[in-house]
């Protein structure tokens, strides 16, 4: 009987293909666009994935996300190094700045103060040059991105040729050298990023009487972040999170304050709606054109029960192909584009969501047809 069933399914090619495209379709968007979705919030707190070192951030209580940097006086820093169970904290500038560049165009950069002592922060991939490198007078690293396309030196002739180590720029009318570029993770704004240390990035910035974006802090071994967090807090005034609160924190702002998730979930939404309805009715034409052949099969004395079995392994067949091309052409959509500016990023989970959407789409698909079946009597092959 299953063999049967299979091969009524594929002796119509047309609507065979119709039905496994239309599947096709909706699995890929509801793939591929929640994919992106989830690259996009995960750029959202990238650098705090980047800075791996430390286990709690302290800031202003007003702050919202990793991007909404509100200074505090920099004599907060001594008050959380006194708090107990801190090993070691230090100070984190965050701020955007001007740069000019060598052809007198502006591009606002994301700049990044370290500590001046242990540089904590830092980046960890260094392609030319080196972290220490920074104690050097006016230096400055740039990430990769941003100096092969926004820093970059642009030609006459639209010749683009990137930024390298010994090349400078002004920071707020300040001479800065490159004595290195690293490879950092794209973050939501897309702006480049430079990396000096704490003093020399608080004079490149516009004079205000508080300056320090963030403390960075390291638990003691044994100590228990969350505790420590609440002690930081109360003692200090200040807010604290662990590096997974914060990420939380940011990701809640973007889903609270932005279109982002009901732009996505729309064409998550589209793309479920015309993959069943393309997969639908094209499976239930299928099943119409077929009547005389489940009527054949009842004069046999097939029962319902399996006319159901035979539906169901029909639309299975359909729904494991349609989503393996779809999820497949997502995958190679994400891999082709990996080194562009695209956010795309693909858990696990993604593919139990598209699974099952896939299969609801099958099941409605089956259910259609199924109650066709199982009003049709068996005379009818003996009609016409």
């Amino acid at each position: 009987m299953y063999y049967t069933a299979l091969k009524m399914l594929t002796g119509d090619r047309s609507k065979y293909i119709g039905i496994v495209m239309g599947l096709t379709f909706a699995s890929f968007i509801m793939t591929q666009q929640p994919a992106i979705f989830v690259g996009i919030m995960a750029r959202t707190f990238s650098f705090i994935t980047d800075l791996s070192q430390p286990d709690i951030w302290v800031m202003d209580p007003k702050v919202q996300f990793i991007d909404d940097t509100k200074p505090i006086q920099d004599t907060e820093l001594y008050r959380v190094r006194g708090v107990e169970g801190v090993e070691w904290a230090v100070p984190l500038y965050k701020g955007l700045l001007k740069a000019r560049l060598e052809n007198g165009n502006f591009q606002t950069c994301n700049v990044i103060g370290l500590d001046d002592a242990t540089l904590i922060g830092g980046p960890a991939v260094m392609i030319a040059g080196k972290l220490e490198d920074l104690r050097r007078s006016d230096s400055v690293i740039v990430d990769l991105d941003g100096a092969a396309s926004k820093l970059a030196k642009r030609l006459p002739g639209g010749k683009v040729i990137p930024l390298k180590v010994g090349d400078t720029l002004e920071l707020n009318d300040k001479r800065a050298t490159v004595v290195g570029i690293a490879r950092t993770s794209r973050t939501f704004q897309s702006q480049p990023v430079i990396y000096t240390t704490y003093s020399r990035a608080t004079s490149f910035a516009p004079r205000e009487r508080k300056l320090l974006s963030f403390i960075l802090v390291k638990a003691k071994e044994g100590a228990d972040r969350q505790e420590l967090t609440k002690r930081i807090t109360k003692i200090t005034g200040l807010t604290a999170y662990t590096s997974d609160e914060f990420k939380s924190v940011t990701i809640g702002y973007y889903l609270k304050y932005t279109g982002i998730p009901i732009n996505f979930g729309m064409s998550v939404l589209l793309g479920f709606i015309i993959g069943a309805a393309t997969a639908g009715q094209t499976f239930y034409n299928f099943t119409l054109d077929n009547l005389r052949q489940f009527g054949v099969l009842k004069a046999m004395g097939t029962t319902n029960g399996q006319l159901l079995k035979m539906i169901l392994l029909q639309a299975l067949m359909v729904g494991s192909v349609g989503y393996g091309l779809g999820v497949g052409a997502a995958s190679l959509f994400g891999y082709l584009l990996r080194d562009s500016v695209l956010a795309f990023k693909f858990p696990w989970q993604l593919l139990v969501l598209s699974g099952t959407g896939v299969t609801v789409i099958c099941i409605f698909s089956a259910l259609i047809s199924i109650r066709k079946v199982m009003k049709l009597e068996p005379a009818i092959v003996f009609k016409g």
